[in-house]
């Protein structure tokens, strides 16, 4: 929902700065890459329970997720940097409610699995609304210069970020916010899928 409000704030300093990697050399892909290495290491590091330092890792990969963009913008986008990005974020995605499941199986364990299983829903509506949108030549800048169709929703990057910032500083109420945010993501996929079914139905 905010994603495409924080856009003109939030571009401008990546653009600088990834730049400034690629001119340094580095691709598109190792920032990429980077990014998902750094996501990975915070769901460790919340399952072993260092939940300050899943903040900052957590932080640290949201931002090398929004300058690998940068990067390829300024080198030139291609699209397996595209396919490569979705699916590092789908990744890290899923691995932070994982992580706090097997942290507290016994507390966050349900309400874990509802929230990954929205995610899956969710992303499945995403990604069949962006494949139609491509085989129908549509195109969006709203969320910045993509690799695939973006659809704007009531959550996305944005608010799945705060959630798992959330998390860490009040580990004690995840279960509570798993469920609720399972709740607004589920809305999210049927909100979707009716907004598919009113542009492609014919």
């Amino acid at each position: 929902m905010f994603d495409r409000q924080l856009r003109p704030y939030i571009d401008p300093p990546l653009n600088i700065l990834g730049g400034h990697l690629a001119v340094s050399g580095v691709s598109a892909n190792a920032v990429t890459l980077t990014g998902l290495a750094l996501g990975l290491l915070a769901a460790a590091a919340i399952y072993v329970g260092v939940f300050w330092l899943a903040l900052g890792l957590i932080l640290a990969s949201r931002l090398a997720d929004g300058l690998d963009g940068a990067v390829a913008r300024f080198h030139g986008t291609t699209d397996f940097g595209g396919y490569l990005d979705i699916a590092s974020d789908y990744l890290f995605y899923g691995a932070v409610p994982l992580a706090f499941v097997m942290h507290d199986p016994a507390t966050n364990g349900v309400a874990g699995a509802v929230l990954l299983t929205s995610f899956y829903v969710n992303g499945a509506t995403f990604l069949g609304y962006s494949v139609l949108a491509e085989r129908r030549s549509m195109r969006t800048a709203s969320h910045g210069v993509k690799s695939i169709y973006f659809t704007a929703g009531l959550l996305e990057g944005t608010e799945t970020i705060a959630l798992f910032i959330a998390f860490c500083l009040w580990p004690g109420w995840v279960a509570e916010l798993s469920w609720a945010f399972a709740g607004l993501c589920f809305y999210t996929a049927i909100s979707r899928v009716v907004l598919a079914y009113k542009v492609f139905s014919n």
